[in-house]
């Protein structure tokens, strides 16, 4: 059991960790990730994200008639019958793999591997063999755990791609009916399959509805055929993803366009437009559904099967065109060449005699031909002249001559194939841009080649040898690929090989291609004679190849010449048989050319498209020169496509038709022998069982496995061969499945290559942890480095630019400050100017009791105060001065008064308002005062007024005629005026009186002292307090006056004056008076009046206290 069958049970793939390779000493760690199939990486290993696509009725099987489904789910290897590899038969015969095939085919088995290739027989039927789920089979399983399949080649040409970084291509050869275009749609469908989530596959995928719907047609042997040659190189990225892509397209078929065999079918798109396009799209592009209404199709018709439902098909080729970019304008243009090919093939043409002899034609259908100018944008004169007259130019001369109506019809044919041929290489050039790659670079490729299937009909023309030339060389190329250099590589190698005989077709090529002598150039040297034709090419021909032994045509020069070829005829064994070609039309179709004044009229058309159909038509250019012929084209073109197969890797799907019939499990034995034979696949069968699967250089090898050895990695400085054996050494190969060359390395077992390729990635997957874990340490300890320097950095800046940005901000704060300050002695300036503006012109009145002041600003309120003081201060100055000195006085008096009284006297606030008048009675004036006063010396009075005095014993009210001088008081008798007793001012020391509203005071008199009474009395004046005969005082005096503010204010004043310093004015509801020889506690209690009158007064004596109620 190998390897792969130990690891892997149905397709499930298990990758095996820690066991070890084998006993000689292979590092432990290599564990399988999945097994390759065949050579070169067919098969799957452990494939990445994978999404399929299911078949639509575009890339279903067209190869046949329509059938059910077979098989059901993932195919396995429990239901194989036969050999799946014919390579493994034995012995290898052409029965054999006959017999091998036609039992796989009847249980429809339709794949078999030759070695690395594959064979595929046309199931002629729907198999469920193409699901998403047998995608992903084969792209994670091992392909010895699963049957052939065309998935298992097209994952070994992806691998080689993207694992093995190699170009890759996928020959797909066979006869025409043999399925090779589903073969190549399979591969593409594969590769977008397993790169689904990439945009570029479904644009890849997309274009195949558009080339078929242009480019196929049904024939007899296939419902499908691909009527040009087709390579498609497919981009892909590191990852494996496609990118983009390029198509090459090799020689249409555009015969078919005005002509084909019956029972055949022209283009498909013809068809899919009238079945499928809706009723407004068919109004513009002039069309009817009917089919018989074209001539292009009348020859065509068939039966419509499920196949080839056209209405479906369009619809898939519309969302193609839209999945590729071309906007709905460029679509409708595309439409109406197509509409216009079909409308110009119905043109027909009438004879006429001109009047000068010569003949002529005339259309007969105008309206057609008025909607073929209208589709085209052209005018109807000048599609006319290019399809009826042909100008010839001469000497200078210019000359137009009027054509035949069968050549106007042969020119009107020209030019319908010329259009449908030059739109075709304009649909592909534009799905080359949809497709192709959006970055510049050489990238590896994945090729994939549908050449054109060998044809044998009943008749063959000029488009049956290029088709058949270039299957030969072909054939020939993959006979070189596959067969012959492996051989020469064993014989050079030095390798015990048996060289194995295999048939090449050498000379075929060398015959048709083969310069100045081959059958190419011959049609190419008739096709430049002037006058050249079909007599002219058989004797040419005949001269030139008559006498080659694969070579007949009638009277041929060698001995196995066959005289029953048609005399406009020639026979060529192919590898393939023998096919006898006619050589009408050969010169025509080779020159291929189209008159200057169909190219001219299709140029100046305003439609958007012709002028790049036709660039030789624009009149700036005046080169003359002969454009390539089909045969120079056909050769460098090949040529080319030798080469590009040449430098890939190939992967061969031989595809291989089963019967004539075109049904499912019908196998002709005779047909596929014949095809076994000459695609080789004996011979390949037994270069594939002797020879070497795997064969590379020493330095090859040793560069791909020498990881799976501790001698050889991770460097190997010895020679190569030494390095590669002791590489096998420690790899789990016996001697027998490995042998070294001189300069390469074989290994027999395709197996043995798988399980190499598993050690290769199970240590890769190794490596790559070990370079992850490495990388990653550094990248964290980079990482870490970078970070700290840059925090460092940042720390840094960060540091300096807050030292700058606080030291710039102390400096801006600092002249904000210095700013604000100006700003503020400015404003503090501006207020006070205003302030002392607005003062001086809203100063208030001159009056002292005017409280108004202007308000200030509350900077200047402190100013406003001090003003506002001395302004109060300044006003009482100058009113002051308006005052005489009696108005002073009174002024005094009123000042005096508010010290003594204010806040302490309840009826000091009534007396503000009244005047100090001092004389009430008019005392100054009396003359018996005045005499008296004189004699007292009391002349200036400042008070005098009818009084009432208190009674010490009871309290009574008595009046009196109280006076105040300036030197003392006197109580006077009202009548006579005689003085009572006078109490000097000096012998006054105190003043009581109530804080409430009465209007009594009490005068403290001082004592007498006795030394004062015995000195004083001989002075005494008669009418003093006290008498000459008498020292006893009588005590102080209780007054009642309403004036009693004005009373005590002047006494105040008097004795100040008096004295030299104020008396002691008392103002409480408790106070002693002296009444004699006792003292008295006045009492003073009040019932809260307002007023108080006299007779509301009571004072009541008792004992030592006297009580005033109020």
């Amino acid at each position: 059991m190998t390897l792969c069958d130990r690891r892997h049970r149905s397709f499930t793939v298990v990758s095996g960790r820690g066991r070890d390779m084998s006993l000689r000493g292979r590092a432990s760690g290599l564990s399988s990730l999945g097994c390759q199939s065949s050579v070169g990486g067919m098969g799957c290993g452990s494939g990445g994200h994978l999404i399929g696509s299911s078949c639509s009725s575009s890339s279903a099987s067209r190869a046949g008639s329509s059938g059910s489904l077979v098989g059901v789910g993932v195919p396995s290897l429990e239901g194989e019958v036969g050999c799946p590899d014919c390579a493994a038969l034995y012995p290898i015969t052409d029965d054999a793999l006959l017999h091998n095939l036609h039992t796989r085919y009847k249980r429809d088995q339709i794949y078999t591997y030759v070695g690395t290739g594959l064979v595929s027989l046309n199931p002629y039927r729907r198999l469920a063999l193409y699901t998403p789920d047998v995608i992903h089979a084969y792209r994670s399983s091992c392909v010895f755990h699963l049957p052939p399949h065309i998935y298992a080649v097209a994952d070994a040409a992806h691998r080689g791609v993207w694992e093995r970084n190699s170009d890759q291509v996928v020959v797909v050869t066979g006869e025409s009916g043999a399925g090779k275009t589903e073969a190549a749609k399979l591969v593409l469908q594969y590769v977008a399959g397993v790169t689904a989530a990439h945009p570029a596959s479904h644009r890849l995928l997309q274009s195949n509805p558009v080339l078929e719907a242009f480019g196929n047609a049904r024939t007899r042997r296939n419902d499908n055929s691909s009527r040009f040659g087709k390579y498609m190189e497919i981009e892909f990225d590191h990852k494996g993803d496609p990118i983009g892509g390029s198509i090459t397209h090799y020689l249409l078929e555009k015969p078919r366009v005005t002509g084909r065999a019956a029972g055949e079918r022209n283009f498909h798109i013809f068809y899919q437009v009238l079945a499928g396009a809706d009723i407004q799209t068919l109004k513009l592009l002039r069309l009817q559904r009917n089919v018989e209404n074209y001539t292009l199709l009348q020859a065509s018709r068939h039966p419509v099967t499920d196949s080839l439902d056209d209405r479906t098909e369009f619809s898939i080729t519309k969302r193609a065109l839209d999945v590729l970019g071309l906007s709905q304008e460029e679509q409708l243009d595309v439409l109406r060449i197509v509409a216009a090919v079909l409308k110009l093939a119905n043109l027909t043409f009438t004879s006429v005699n001109n009047i000068d002899g010569t003949e002529g034609c005339v259309s007969e259908n105008e309206y057609e031909l008025h909607e073929v100018c209208e589709l085209l944008f052209c005018e109807v004169p000048a599609l006319v002249g290019a399809l009826q007259t042909r100008t010839v130019e001469s000497r200078g001369e210019t000359v137009v001559a009027e054509l035949s109506a069968l050549e106007a019809t042969r020119t009107r044919d020209a030019l319908c194939r010329a259009l449908y041929n030059r739109l075709f290489t304009w649909v592909v050039s534009r799905t080359n841009e949809a497709i192709k790659a959006k970055t510049m670079g050489r990238r590896k490729v994945l090729g994939i080649l549908d050449i054109f299937g060998f044809e044998i009909l009943e008749t063959n023309n000029f488009e049956q040898l290029i088709i058949n030339f270039c299957n030969e060389k072909l054939h020939q190329v993959l006979t070189e690929v596959t067969l012959k250099h492996f051989q020469e590589d064993y014989i050079r190698e030095g390798i015990d090989w048996t060289p194995i005989d295999i048939p090449t077709n050498n000379a075929v090529v060398d015959l048709i291609e083969q310069r100045q002598t081959g059958v190419l150039a011959v049609v190419e040297e008739v096709s430049s004679r002037v006058g050249g034709g079909t007599d002219a090419l058989l004797q040419q021909l005949s001269f030139s190849c008559g006498g080659h032994s694969l070579f007949d045509i009638k009277g041929g020069r060698h001995a196995h010449s066959d005289n029953n070829i048609p005399a406009d005829s020639f026979r060529i064994r192919h590898y393939a048989g023998s096919v006898t070609y006619s050589v009408q039309g050969f010169i025509e179709k080779n020159c291929d050319g189209l008159h200057r004044d169909l190219t001219r009229s299709m140029y100046h058309c305003n439609h958007r498209i012709l002028k790049e159909l036709f660039p030789e038509g624009n009149p700036r250019r005046t080169t003359l020169k002969r454009p390539a012929s089909v045969a120079n084209q056909v050769l460098i073109s090949v040529s080319a496509l030798m080469r590009t197969l040449r430098s890939k890797s190939s992967h061969l799907i031989a595809c291989i038709k089963p019967n004539e019939l075109k049904q499912p499990r019908i196998l002709e034995s005779a047909l596929v022998l014949h095809q076994i034979k000459y695609l080789g696949l004996v011979e390949q069968a037994r270069v594939r069982c002797e020879g070497w699967a795997y064969r590379a250089t020493h330095e090859t090898f040793l560069a791909r496995y020498g990881m799976l050895s501790l001698h050889t990695w991770p460097g190997w400085r010895g020679p190569p061969l030494e390095g590669c054996a002791l590489l096998l050494a420690d790899l789990p190969l016996t001697p027998t499945q490995y042998t070294f060359g001189r300069t390469k390395v074989f290994i027999k077992s395709q197996r043995a290559v798988h399980e190499l390729e598993e050690f290769r990635r199970e240590r890769l997957e190794d490596l790559a942890v070990l370079v992850q874990k490495t990388y990653r340490g550094w990248r964290q300890r980079t990482r870490y480095r970078v970070l700290k320097a840059a925090q460092i950095t940042i720390a840094t800046s960060w540091k300096s630019w807050k030292a700058r940005e606080e030291y710039r901000l102390l400096k801006h704060q600092r002249r904000v400050q210095w700013a604000a300050t100006v700003v503020q002695m400015a404003y503090i300036n501006f207020q006070r100017w205003r302030f002392l503006t607005r003062l001086l012109a809203e100063l208030p009145s001159e009056s002292p009791v005017d409280g108004s002041w202007p308000p200030a600003p509350v900077p200047l309120a402190d100013t406003s105060a001090l003003l506002r003081r001395l302004h109060h201060k300044t006003r009482c100055h100058r009113y002051r001065l308006q005052f005489d000195q009696t108005a002073r006085n009174r002024m005094r008096e009123k000042v005096t008064a508010s010290i003594i009284f204010k806040d302490r006297k309840a009826s000091y606030s009534k007396s503000v308002s009244h005047p100090f008048l001092g004389d009430y009675v008019r005392l100054r004036q009396n003359a018996q005062w005045k005499k008296l006063a004189s004699e007292t010396n009391d002349q200036y009075v400042v008070f005098a007024d009818i009084v009432n005095k208190i009674t010490r014993s009871a309290g009574k009210f008595v009046p009196i005629l109280l006076a105040v001088s300036t030197n003392s008081l006197l109580v006077l008798d009202q009548r006579t005026l005689q003085i009572k007793y006078r109490i000097p001012a000096i012998e006054i020391q105190r003043i009581s009186l109530s804080p409430y509203l009465d209007d009594i005071a009490v005068l403290h008199v001082k004592p007498p002292t006795p030394t004062a009474d015995l000195s004083g009395s001989q002075n005494l004046n008669p009418g003093c307090l006290f008498g000459s005969d008498e020292v006893k005082r009588k005590g102080d005096l209780v007054l009642q006056t309403g004036h009693v503010i004005e009373v005590v204010t002047k006494l105040f004043l008097v004795v100040q004056n008096a004295t030299g310093k104020p008396p002691d004015v008392n103002i409480s509801t408790e106070f002693d008076a002296n009444f004699g020889q006792h003292s008295v506690l006045f009492t003073f209690k009040t019932a809260g009046l307002a007023e108080v009158t006299p007779g509301q007064i009571r004072i009541m004596r008792r004992h030592n206290r006297m009580e005033v109620v109020l």
